[in-house]
């Protein structure tokens, strides 16, 4: 069974579904690690009760993200993790990682790429008026949001829908597709050996 680390930054409502499709067997990988850069996160309770390790960090304490990502990449060492879920990380990804790891990180966004990178993409969907709106998930490189797309779903922006309405619809999908997801390519790297599915 694969082992996974989870990096998320806020309340952990993907955390907790990826944790709970290992549980019910929907997802076939143990969650090893939640990797967190704020000490004050709700993730933190939610992975503490799930009984999974925390490595919680807070960035400026480190002198630079190649020192502070050398410390996760110990972690990630100790707990034998063999891939990286972005769940809600609000930091790029840098040079340690993405070498130690190439091929092997993953990310949900709630746009559909290329449309809305970056921060606050349900409200720059708003903002522009845009009917369709949706999620994205992807290869994790250097840029933001820039990697190379696994999976997509579109949420039409029905009249009246509100940015809560859009949020809810948004977290519904995230939820249901990302443990899917990961599933298949689990499957994928299972039947390959383990080896890298993805180099870039």
């Amino acid at each position: 069974m694969i082992s996974i680390a989870v990096f998320a930054s806020g309340s952990g409502s993907n955390f907790q579904a990826i944790y709970d499709a290992t549980q019910s067997g929907r997802l076939q990988a143990q969650v090893s690690l939640l990797v967190c850069d704020k000490p004050d996160a709700k993730v933190i309770e939610r992975a503490e009760k799930a009984g999974v390790q925390t490595f919680v960090f807070s960035p400026k304490d480190f002198a630079s993200k190649e020192e502070y990502e050398t410390e996760i990449y110990k972690q990630l060492s100790q707990q034998n993790v063999e891939f990286i879920v972005l769940a809600g990380y609000m930091r790029l990804i840098g040079s340690v990682l993405l070498e130690k790891f190439k091929g092997k990180i993953v990310n949900i966004h709630p746009s559909l790429l290329p449309s809305f990178p970056g921060k606050d993409a349900i409200g720059q969907a708003v903002k522009a008026g845009v009917k369709v709106t949706g999620v994205t998930i992807h290869y994790v490189d250097a840029g933001m949001d820039t990697g190379p797309i696994i999976a997509q779903q579109a949420i039409e922006i029905g009249k009246g829908y509100t940015r809560e309405t859009i949020e809810q619809r948004i977290h519904q999908v995230e939820h249901a597709i990302y443990a899917e997801t990961l599933q298949q390519l689990f499957q994928q790297i299972k039947k390959a050996g383990n080896s890298l599915i993805k180099t870039f």
